[in-house]
């Protein structure tokens, strides 16, 4: 195939210009995110080995989800006809799953890292694990559905993502402050926050988009617009506040 073949086909062909819709958004914030990082800026390699990894505990969130899922089935009478399924069900089995799969995987790469040496690192790596999440999830769904899932995940689910994960990166690097400190007490709860918080956070989303009726879009909107603003304005404040974590 000529060159000039592979460039058409990359760029005309409509499942490469549906990963492209899927891949542009996360992308996006991805960049931003980074240039936020004022201080010391993390290794490529690092943020890379993130995304991948971000990607990767989908597997583990969709694992959890269907164990959760079949739980619910058995345990709780009534199954989807029972008032508590919804709760149960986005709060515990989705937001619940997913959030702590990312932190696991954000964890596990992160916590004794010798870059991980200032607070807003944690809100960067957080992101970028949650965006690599939401980057491979983005691309099965656009696939699926085409344009038209593109265009409102990329205003909603993607960011959507990205905000869960500023709350969880804002804990986490409080948590490993914390841990500096001596404080094994301080440090455990900053930890459980920056898996619960989103958790919470997500299955508001979830459970407001899902279970509401048409009537009920503008407290969506509202919702997922409070969501966002809180995160952008969190990602300016921890940006300007930034310092090396010894520091206090």
């Amino acid at each position: 195939m000529s060159i000039p073949l592979i460039f058409s086909y990359l760029f005309l062909s409509p499942k490469a210009l549906l990963i492209a819709a899927a891949v542009i958004p996360a992308a996006v914030l991805l960049i931003y995110v980074y240039r936020k990082d004022r201080i010391e800026k993390e290794p490529d390699g690092l943020l890379l080995q993130l995304v991948i990894f971000g990607a990767i505990s989908t597997l583990i969130a969709v694992a959890a989800e269907t164990i959760g899922a079949s739980a619910l089935a058995f345990f709780l009478p009534g199954g989807e006809e029972n008032p508590k399924y919804p709760f149960w069900m986005f709060f515990v089995v989705v937001g619940l799953s997913e959030e702590l799969s990312k932190y696991l995987i954000l964890r596990w790469r992160t916590w004794r890292s010798p870059h991980f040496n200032c607070r807003f690192d944690g809100v960067v790596y957080a992101v970028f694990v949650s965006l690599g999440f939401a980057l491979w999830e983005n691309i099965g769904y656009v696939l699926v559905y085409g344009f038209g899932a593109a265009l409102m995940r990329a205003i909603t689910a993607v960011p959507g993502h990205a905000s869960f994960g500023v709350f969880m990166g804002a804990c986490y690097s409080f948590a490993r402050a914390s841990a500096n400190r001596g404080d094994s007490a301080g440090s455990a709860v900053w930890s459980i926050l920056a898996v619960l918080l989103p958790a919470v956070i997500h299955g508001c989303y979830d459970y407001i988009a899902i279970t509401g009726s048409g009537s009920e879009t503008g407290t969506f909107l509202v919702f997922v617009a409070a969501v966002f603003a809180s995160a952008f304005w969190l990602v300016k404040r921890l940006s300007a506040r930034d310092r090396f974590i010894w520091d206090g």
